[in-house]
């Protein structure tokens, strides 16, 4: 482990499933406890039963991230029935694979609000007690489709992008407060995400890591001294697209015909 988490207060939302969820047992294994938040009340008490084996004062809170006035009574609810939170690991997101042209303007205002507007809502919440006590780690779970365009991904990636320049700009004020944030651009990984209602068949066929693979990863990245940290390491293909931008459209738009 590279932080101790034993008594740590995290608030994780998407934790019924995938990554959300692999966090959350591996930090209550270690003795954190654990806030979880997501909209399938079943399968997040089938989460806190896990948790509660290793953490008993873990909690959970069924909450729709589409709903602005919901998130910001969230956030200081949370930070109330925990007793405070040491870490906060924004998580959940919703995909939308679809042509752009095909894409309706409501249906991108609606991934915008779950995989931005909630993350920032939830932090704008609580970052005024983090920086009162001049403690706290803001965990944002990005993408590396937030560095890397997508094909039939945008509303996807743009708020993923939305995600990773909050975070960027976040850290640069937030720095020597005693609050840190920590971006977290994982790549393709074995979860629901990838069957999702409304969304078109993934283009991508090729391997995908666990889920708990990418929650170690997120531990570990909590005692380090990086801001960004790809899960896999996936930093060379975005370098690569960086360093020449036609190239990557060229190849990118090359795996589908239209």
């Amino acid at each position: 482990m590279a932080i101790e988490v034993a008594g740590k207060r995290v608030l994780i939302t998407g934790a019924s499933s995938g990554i959300g969820a692999a966090l959350a047992r591996r930090l209550a294994g270690h003795g954190a406890v654990v806030g979880l938040v997501a909209r399938r009340s079943e399968r997040l008490a089938q989460v806190l039963a896990d948790c509660h084996r290793t953490s008993p004062e873990s909690t959970m809170w069924v909450a729709d991230l589409g709903d602005a006035a919901a998130v910001d009574r969230l956030g200081l609810r949370a930070w109330d029935d925990l007793g405070g939170i040491d870490i906060l690991v924004n998580n959940a997101a919703m995909p939308k694979r679809r042509v752009v042209e095909a894409l309706d303007p409501a249906e991108v205002e609606a991934v915008m609000r779950v995989n931005f507007f909630a993350p920032m809502r939830l932090t704008l919440a609580i970052l005024p007690r983090m920086l009162q006590r001049r403690h706290g780690v803001i965990v944002n779970v990005s993408s590396v489709g937030g560095r890397l365009g997508i094909v039939h991904e945008t509303a996807y990636c743009a708020s993923k992008f939305a995600l990773c320049g909050w975070s960027e700009s976040m850290a640069v004020d937030l720095h020597g407060t005693g609050v840190s944030v920590k971006l977290i651009e994982p790549g393709p990984v074995d979860t629901e995400i990838w069957d999702q209602p409304g969304s078109e068949e993934p283009l991508y066929q090729g391997p995908k890591v666990p889920a708990e693979e990418v929650a170690a990863g997120i531990i570990a990245a909590l005692g380090g001294d990086h801001f960004e940290h790809y899960l896999p390491d996936m930093k060379a293909v975005v370098d690569a697209k960086n360093a020449d931008i036609d190239t990557y459209i060229a190849g990118a738009a090359a795996m589908t015909t239209r």
